[in-house]
């Protein structure tokens, strides 16, 4: 007698990392997202973008998660998105990504999925909380759920490195010389679970 097993639903965790630290960030939401049964976390990348492209992007990077394929969007049950800061707004490949993104939205492809964000930045004061919202505007536009950080999280209280209520964040230092902290870990761990909990919940009860 055959058992049927439980089905498994997947969380698209999306970044664009240059130095590494939010490529960490991501892995850390990804476990997370692995804390709840039922629940997959798929880590892909956006390719960087250059004002001239004179050679065309390999079709898989050097190293890190695959390049994302809008595939990836009518997959999966939910988003978390991250990118380091930009002058206080998210790094071009991944806006530029999102601009690509004009047919799901027509179609309503990610409407309903929940979604989260997470940044990286140098200094404490260098952006955080409106990078996490400059990701959450294009989220809105296409009907998805925000998922934050309550403050029931603990660790909010008491972080004195990264950590918002828009989601998760990373101090990386002037020169990218530190580490994530525990908090930050704890942090992001937490707003992965709290994803995949709700896209569980949307997924089970539709």
């Amino acid at each position: 007698m055959n058992v049927p097993q439980p089905m498994t639903h997947d969380i698209l965790v999306l970044y664009y990392s240059r130095s590494g630290h939010t490529a960490r960030m991501a892995r850390f939401v990804a476990r997370g997202v692995e804390e709840v049964a039922g629940m997959r976390a798929r880590l892909r990348q956006v390719p960087p973008v250059a004002p001239v492209t004179a050679v065309a992007q390999p079709p898989d990077p050097e190293d890190g998660a695959p390049y994302v394929a809008n595939r990836d969007l009518l997959d999966c049950s939910g988003l978390a998105m991250g990118s380091p800061t930009r002058f206080g707004n998210m790094a071009a490949p991944l806006k530029y990504f999102l601009d690509t993104t004009g047919a799901e939205w027509a179609s309503g492809t990610m409407v309903g999925k929940p979604a989260a964000v997470f940044t990286s930045t140098g200094t404490l004061h260098g952006g955080q909380e409106s990078t996490l919202l400059s990701m959450a505007l294009p989220l809105l536009h296409h009907g998805m759920l925000l998922v934050g950080l309550p403050f029931t999280e603990t660790a909010l209280h008491t972080t004195r490195t990264g950590g918002t209520p828009y989601g998760a964040s990373h101090v990386a230092g002037g020169q990218g010389e530190l580490a994530v902290s525990e908090h930050e870990r704890e942090l992001a761990r937490a707003l992965g679970r709290r994803l995949a909990e709700t896209a569980f919940k949307l997924a089970t009860n539709a």
